[in-house]
């Protein structure tokens, strides 16, 4: 496991509460991902599974330790998000919640960790809600979120809620200079797009990755300069949706650009004022609204319908972009 050093405070936090709550049963962590969350959840299964914990430290050397550090553990439950449907569904709830139900094998507790809640089908939800309703006997829940509105309000409310926030951007800054990151101007940038999450800006300066934004910016002023907008298509139709994320970061940028006294401090996108400027001169604020607007539907689309025609989609947006129609069906989020 990979420890860092923005966790120490959240850490200390969240293990306080479970002592002065005598161990609250079930955890809900909400934060962004690349933030560092992974390794919080996993210290703080270490420390509530760990036969002589000392303070707010894991001990190391117990056999529940050693088991943990092997990954083999026979009390840790770890439920993931389907490779076929990209959900957790029922079948994998109901199979984890059978087991829990027996003896802890070593005699301690039982722990459920489901990294990615908000994946969970409403059917799944409701059952795990009952089971965390009326835990098992020394059984611990952890759940993780990135998209809150996406869990069942009711499944929040049974949990011990914690908010993981980003460090501040001096913080990110730092540790990624550390880290042998020193192009400033980039670093800023990564930050920004990736909303503060250390480790997400850390992918995402990787140079194949970073290159890929880079080819976007160039094609976005290629389409823009020409009013080729289908310029972007290669750019924009890949299998994640991170590149219209990167894209709708510059009509974001571009509609705070007025109200801003043209101020980098302000922009995320920090290594490009050229390209914002130009936006903000070339289209009306109707215009980058309603393409600001139509692109975070097509995000939605994509996210939650199956099967759905990417090329298609996508294609419709940017000829929408390209020849200026402004849709003023009201998009509901």
């Amino acid at each position: 496991m990979k420890w860092y050093p923005w966790l120490n405070l959240p850490y200390r936090q969240i293990i306080n509460c479970y002592q002065k709550n005598r161990r609250h049963h079930a955890l809900l962590l909400h934060s962004q991902q690349g933030n560092g969350e992974l390794s919080l959840c996993y210290a703080i299964i270490r420390w509530i599974m760990c036969q002589h914990p000392n303070d707010i430290k894991s001990c190391g050397i117990c056999p529940s330790c050693k088991l943990m550090k092997s990954g083999n553990h026979p009390d840790f439950y770890q439920i993931e998000i389907e490779k076929d449907s990209k959900i957790i569904g029922i079948n994998s709830i109901n199979t984890i919640i059978d087991r829990v139900y027996e003896y802890a094998h070593q005699g301690g507790f039982k722990i459920v960790w489901i990294p990615n809640s908000d994946f969970l089908t409403i059917s799944a939800a409701t059952t795990l809600l009952k089971t965390i309703e009326e835990p098992p006997e020394d059984t611990y829940f952890l759940l993780g979120c990135q998209q809150i509105l996406r869990l069942l309000p009711t499944l929040k409310s049974r949990c011990l809620f914690w908010s993981l926030r980003a460090p501040e951007e001096m913080i990110g800054l730092y540790w990624l200079k550390q880290a042998g990151y020193d192009d400033l101007i980039s670093v800023h940038t990564a930050l920004r797009l990736c909303h503060g999450a250390i480790l997400a800006a850390e992918a995402l300066l990787q140079p194949k990755r970073w290159q890929e934004r880079l080819t976007l910016c160039t094609a976005l002023q290629k389409a823009y300069t020409k009013n080729e907008f289908l310029l972007l298509l290669p750019s924009l139709n890949k299998e994640d949706n991170e590149p219209l994320y990167w894209l709708l970061s510059f009509l974001s940028d571009a509609l705070k650009w007025p109200y801003n006294g043209g101020e980098k401090e302000f922009l995320v996108n920090y290594d490009n004022t050229f390209l914002v400027k130009s936006l903000t001169e070339r289209y009306s604020i109707l215009v980058l609204h309603s393409q600001w607007q139509q692109g975070l539907y097509c995000i939605r689309q994509l996210q939650e319908i199956s099967g759905i025609n990417r090329e298609i989609l996508l294609t419709n947006y940017l000829l929408n972009w390209e020849h200026g129609i402004i849709d003023n069906y009201n998009y509901s989020f």
